[in-house]
This record gives structure tokens, C-alpha cells and sequence, in this order.
């Protein structure tokens, strides 16, 4: 699989990546599992997830793959945060508050203390920018997040 550098940035990624949206809702462990071995085997690196995936369970699963299929090192790992549905509501929070929240409770789930590439979701129009800009910084500056950005601001 052919791999490239993503933009200015030290990360080197392979063209396709794995997205994991249904894993832990519609596709589960074993069949995440073989999802992943099949693409790690074809030299696959670049693992897509977001905290709002099956209420977080993708990035369980894939915490709970790691180790066993792949060493964390050998992977590009990236979340999202934002996006949530308490009680089957979509709500969007890019307050910093509950980014940050959203940052430490995925890398718990994902069994990691650091994300390769971690975005804010979706646009929210409520909290100001400033906000989202001011979350993405923190994560940069701790370490919990090599890389930021955003995602669907259009």
C-alpha cells in the first residue's frame, strides 16, 4: 500500500485508511478484528474513530485490539470529539470544557495517552471558535495529540 506524507507534517500514512464508524454498533469484535488484520496485512497504518462512533464502543474496540494486532507505535490513530446523543439527540458541544472531556475519556477507551490526529468534529454555532481553537491547543501542548484539526467546517 502506497504510503504519503500527510501535508508538512511528520506523519507518514498510507493512502487508505480504515474507517471505524459501525464498529462496536453494526460490526463487532471479531468482525472488527478481521477488518483489521486483513487491512494491516494489505500495510495499511491509518486508523479513522471518533468519540461519537457506537457511543464510543469503536474506540474500545480498537483498545482492545491494540497489542494484540498491532503495537500502538506502528499505527496512525485519529479521533474526533464534539459530537454527542444524550438521550438520542445529536447535540454538538465545541465548548473547551467538553472537548477536553472528550479527549481524556477517548484516549481511556483507546488505552493510549496520546492520539496522532485528534479533530473537532462538526461546527458548532453555539460555542464560540475561540473555544474549539483553545481545546485543540491544550491537546497539542500535553501531548495528547501529536496533530489537530477540524473536520466538516464548511
Amino acid at each position: 500500500m502506497e504510503i504519503r506524507r500527510a501535508g508538512d507534517s511528520g506523519l507518514s500514512i498510507t493512502r487508505l485508511g480504515l474507517g471505524t464508524m459501525t464498529w462496536g454498533r453494526d460490526t463487532d469484535e471479531h468482525e472488527a478484528a478481521d477488518q483489521m488484520r486483513a487491512y494491516l496485512d494489505a500495510g495499511g497504518n491509518f486508523i479513522d474513530t471518533a468519540a461519537v462512533y457506537g457511543d464510543g464502543d469503536s474506540e474500545r474496540v480498537i483498545g482492545g485490539l491494540a497489542g494484540s494486532l498491532f503495537k500502538r507505535e506502528e499505527i496512525v490513530l485519529a479521533t474526533k470529539a464534539g459530537i454527542t446523543f444524550p438521550n438520542g439527540v445529536r447535540t454538538v458541544n465545541n465548548s473547551r470544557a467538553a472537548l477536553m472531556a472528550e479527549l481524556d475519556n477517548s484516549l481511556a477507551r483507546l488505552g493510549t495517552d496520546y492520539v496522532d490526529l485528534w479533530q473537532i468534529h462538526t461546527w458548532d454555532s453555539e460555542n464560540p471558535i475561540s473555544d474549539a481553537l483553545s481545546a485543540l491547543d491544550w491537546a497539542y501542548n500535553t501531548g495528547r495529540a501529536r496533530y489537530v484539526g477540524i473536520s466538516n467546517f464548511s
